[in-house]
């Protein structure tokens, strides 16, 4: 199942609350990446839990819904870079995939900049710690999800089932 990784201990300013980050990472260079970003000693908040996959292409909407629906304010996905992928293409179906769940939290009303997607290498921990740093704070401006527990979630699941990207 899903294992938490954390790294260091967040400086960052407190706004009331302290966002949930789930991070959903590849097996290779994502998670590398996330490893290198703990072996450097750079810190990214310990509310950012990290749950490895054989392959971002193997991310379904529902996983990114469910999420917020489990009680994430942010989602962050670490995916090989682009061109890079070690199945070949399933970065990019994942990036399809992130951004349609962008798109249906704007169609209710929510800010698609809870999700996020970067490619990044094995080596490139300071580029993952920064951006989880930088998700958190957009996050912290924006507040507490508002899909904790609620129906909205769980509709939203429905609709993306309803059209999976291949």
């Amino acid at each position: 199942m899903a294992k938490a990784h954390t790294v260091g201990r967040w400086k960052g300013a407190n706004m009331g609350f302290e966002p949930e980050i789930t991070a959903f990472s590849c097996i290779y260079c994502g998670y590398t990446a996330i490893d290198t970003a703990g072996a450097l000693h750079l810190t990214y908040p310990a509310s950012v839990k990290i749950v490895r996959l054989p392959c971002t292409g193997k991310l379904d909407a529902l996983y990114l819904l469910s999420s917020f629906e489990q009680g994430a304010d942010g989602v962050l996905v670490v995916a090989c870079p682009l061109g890079n992928c070690h199945h070949v293409r399933g970065n990019e179906r994942a990036r399809a995939r992130v951004e349609r769940v962008q798109e249906l939290l704007k169609r209710i009303g929510l800010e698609s900049d809870r999700v996020k997607m970067i490619f990044v290498s094995g080596g490139q921990g300071a580029t993952v710690a920064r951006e989880a740093n930088a998700l958190v704070t957009r996050v912290q401006e924006l507040g507490p999800s508002p899909l904790k527990a609620s129906g909205r979630a769980a509709s939203m699941s429905a609709e993306a089932s309803a059209a999976p990207v291949r």
